[in-house]
């Protein structure tokens, strides 16, 4: 049972990781990323980072992938963000 949780809960943390990608699209529709906190992106890459040396100081796949793909897309995402912020 635990085995099947790690899963669920691994397969559902990449797809949480990856919804950042959503905005991403949007701002690059728009040209403008005004309506997305720079600020709150940095607060989750932390979180993502803080997480990862956990997985991996444990030595758990279930926190080490999806957390390593949440810290690449939230940390694209500030590129992003920054690139498209209006002066």
């Amino acid at each position: 049972m635990v085995t099947y949780l790690a899963v669920a809960a691994a397969t559902w943390g990449v797809a949480m990781a990856l919804s950042p990608v959503l905005q991403m699209r949007a701002i690059l529709a728009t040209r403008s990323s005004r309506s997305v906190s720079v600020a709150y992106q940095q607060v989750l890459l932390v979180g993502f980072l803080l997480w990862l040396a956990y997985g991996i100081a444990i030595e758990n796949a279930a926190l080490i992938v999806p957390n390593t793909i949440a810290a690449v897309v939230s940390a694209a995402t500030i590129v992003v963000s920054r690139r498209f912020r209006e002066r």
